[in-house]
């Protein structure tokens, strides 16, 4: 019989967030639902389902996910899933990029996440159980023009949560970072990426063609949201989940291609790589 689950869900107010929720409270578990505002809305859409919890919650601001944990721990009793999917996309090149705007990427993307994570881990930690899934992107193992900066985020993302599994293991908490490639949801829509205000002329022939084509691709991505949402609900009822998993044809092929790419550039430099050792081995220091 199926133990029903308890759900932490970050940005839940549309897009991976919203059909995680939906895919969860379809199976039969409780859900925490967190949202920036409007939260009657979030509840109204879900038809106020009497197994969820609809908290507002900002990660960046770390008293209110800290306020937000407590709430979902009183009103389940426990959380088994946390799901760090809140975030945006930025499309920049890296110069044109301000100081401000670097930052309010990397505090949504990267420390809201840690916001979140540093929350729940206590009580993780006291059930000596529970799976955390961190979103990261396909952008997360190679870079493009215009999508290098928001990827470093998602490099960040793929780091902490191998830092993060290791640490985790020995006390029952699994660690999963997914990597979806492009799916049908408002990633792309021009009220949900940015763009930097500084344009450089230098870069119109690559980011700024990237800048045009995301508005030509939104609504034509390949990926199924609610097949996406599915795969999320796969990996919280497996019992060895995997550490890492692209999702989407085009996130395997990104992986593949990045990987084969740093297999030949280290290959080629190896004798260089390998030349910095002494020539003579260093005695180890003995104590008299």
């Amino acid at each position: 019989m199926k133990m029903q689950k308890v759900w932490f869900i970050t940005g839940a107010s549309r897009g991976f967030g919203l059909e995680i929720a939906k895919a969860a409270l379809a199976a039969g578990d409780q859900v925490v639902a967190t949202v920036r505002s409007q939260p009657t809305q979030l509840a109204a859409t879900l038809d106020n389902h009497p197994e969820l919890y609809v908290v507002q919650m900002d990660v960046i601001q770390e008293d209110q996910v800290q306020a937000a944990v407590r709430q979902g721990i009183a009103c389940f009793g426990r959380l088994d899933v946390l799901v760090n999917n809140a975030g945006y996309g930025m499309v920049t090149a890296i110069e044109e990029a301000t100081d401000a705007e670097v930052r309010k990427q990397y505090d949504t993307n990267v420390f809201g996440l840690l916001n979140v994570t540093r929350a729940v881990l206590p009580y993780l930690r006291q059930q000596k159980s529970g799976h955390i899934i961190n979103i990261s992107s396909l952008f997360g193992y190679d870079a493009i023009p215009g999508w290098g900066l928001y990827g470093s985020t998602k490099f960040a993302v793929e780091g902490i949560s191998k830092g993060l599994a290791a640490e985790l293991a020995p006390l029952g908490i699994h660690v999963t970072v997914v990597a979806p490639g492009l799916f049908t949801t408002d990633f792309l829509s021009t009220d949900s990426y940015v763009a930097a205000k500084t344009l450089i002329a230098d870069y119109q022939e690559t980011v700024g063609q990237m800048r045009m084509g995301a508005d030509a691709l939104h609504g034509n991505q390949p990926g199924d949201p609610k097949k996406f949402a599915q795969v999320i609900l796969q990996l919280a009822n497996t019992e060895h989940p995997p550490l890492h998993l692209p999702v989407g044809k085009d996130a395997v092929a990104m992986y593949q291609g990045n990987a084969a790419k740093m297999a030949q550039e280290i290959e080629a430099w190896l004798p260089v790589a390998t030349s910095t050792d002494h020539d003579h081995p260093i005695a180890a220091s003995t104590v008299a």
